[in-house]
């Protein structure tokens, strides 16, 4: 049923949001699992760190470059059916992926993940941008981040446990047929989205007016530096623990799906505390920035730590970053929602979240060179992580103006 937007919403905003939240979970669970099964697919498929490199890569690029077209069918088709199908590609390449018997089939079935995700952060943002009122913003992209980052979480737990006594194959198999059980409730919802013709007479923001704006740039920016830490994190800690520290997989799924639960319960909470400060008079650029710059200088600190402290202190450090990571995660993408608004957030998001992904093609495949050139050490690869952190600094702090909602007629 074509959704009318005119029409009462028959489907109240926090279920939605729930929904794609929901959604965001299943991706990173997806996404993750190659992270997950790292030691064994390396094994069974006979793969270097390099090859396991260009595999994470694989889907980085496809994500990547996919977020500019993937914003732009968000505003012609809508939200709710290019999520769809990007759900419905997702979960059929992760269903196929246990079925794959070398390098090259995994390498394409990576590139088809990375497309079908690539729609999510896109459709969410137009979706809550269109659909949520700003006053409840912060939580309903808390709500976003608790779902993309309890993802790893779940996934971690579960699909280690899984891995562990059945083999990575079966567990692929067993997640992508259950992704597909989201698109079932999805299709019933109904959502308020501006189609063309009622957002051109609204006077259209276009492509060039969004990229004039040094706000996109300076949140690219940032966005960029934070997402290298995080898929550093997200692609080599599992099998660092394992191959460095002496971990089991039944170990390594303990620590790693606990310090990304912390991560996500953070982000949930920060959602509704930007809420309430806003409401209480904070500005938004106070508001957002704060802890956006706190999770870089923490980021660097910990980075440049963790690889030579004591096994105690190196996990202890891990936490700490998940803790101020998950603190400014709603606020990457209220800040577009915020300053972009209904009519131009896709558009936006696809821009920044398409530079914000740059270190999943380039970080995370020149880690996994860093570690072979380094005989097996992970200290390179944490201290260029490390580094990248002042990019964030200078992204949010220097470039990022004021945090409010653009004058595109003006513009």
């Amino acid at each position: 049923m074509r959704d009318n937007p005119g029409a009462r919403i028959t489907t109240a905003p926090l279920l939605i949001v729930s929904l794609m939240a929901t959604s965001l979970f299943i991706n990173y669970i997806d996404r993750g699992n190659l992270a997950t099964g790292a030691t064994q697919i390396r094994a069974d498929l006979h793969l270097t760190a390099t090859a396991y490199g260009a595999l994470a890569a694989g889907f980085y690029f496809a994500y990547a470059f996919c977020q500019l077209p993937a914003g732009a069918l968000s505003d012609r088709l809508g939200g709710k059916l290019v999520l769809g199908l990007g759900a419905l590609l997702w979960s059929i390449s992760t269903l196929m992926t246990g079925f794959v018997g070398g390098f090259y089939g995994l390498f394409v079935l990576r590139l088809m993940l990375g497309m079908g995700e690539s729609v999510a952060f896109t459709t969410t943002s137009k979706i809550i941008a269109s659909n949520v009122p700003k006053e409840q913003m912060g939580l309903a992209n808390g709500l976003i981040g608790f779902g993309y980052l309890v993802g790893p979480a779940a996934g971690t737990l579960i699909g280690g446990m899984l891995m562990a006594h059945w083999g990575w194959r079966p567990t692929f198999m067993l997640f992508g047929a259950l992704s597909l059980l989201w698109l079932l409730p999805w299709s019933r919802v109904q959502i308020r989205e501006a189609k063309p013709a009622e957002t051109l007479a609204r006077q259209a923001v276009t492509m060039r007016q969004i990229l004039s704006r040094r706000a996109l740039w300076g949140a690219s920016l940032g966005h960029f530096a934070g997402n290298w830490n995080w898929y550093f994190i997200l692609g080599y800690l599992p099998m660092y623990l394992e191959m460095q520290r002496g971990f089991s997989k039944e170990q390594m799924a303990e620590v790693v799906s606990s310090a990304y639960l912390v991560n996500a319960l953070a982000a949930l909470a920060a959602g509704w505390a930007f809420d309430k400060l806003i409401q209480r008079g904070w500005s938004p650029s106070l508001t957002l920035k704060a802890p956006l710059a706190l999770a870089h200088l923490a980021g660097l600190g910990c980075m440049l730590a963790m690889p030579f402290m004591p096994l105690g202190a190196c996990i202890a450090l891990l936490f700490v970053y998940e803790i101020f990571l998950g603190f400014s995660s709603p606020a990457y993408f209220m800040i577009p929602q915020i300053m972009g608004g209904p009519s131009a957030a896709a558009r936006w998001v696809g821009v920044q979240n398409m530079m914000g992904n740059m270190p999943g093609i380039i970080g995370v495949f020149f880690a996994g060179v860093l570690i072979d050139a380094g005989g097996g050490s992970y200290g390179t690869a944490f201290l260029l992580a490390g580094l990248v952190n002042v990019l964030g600094l200078v992204g949010w702090l220097a470039i990022l103006p004021k945090v409010e909602p653009v004058d595109w007629e003006a513009a």
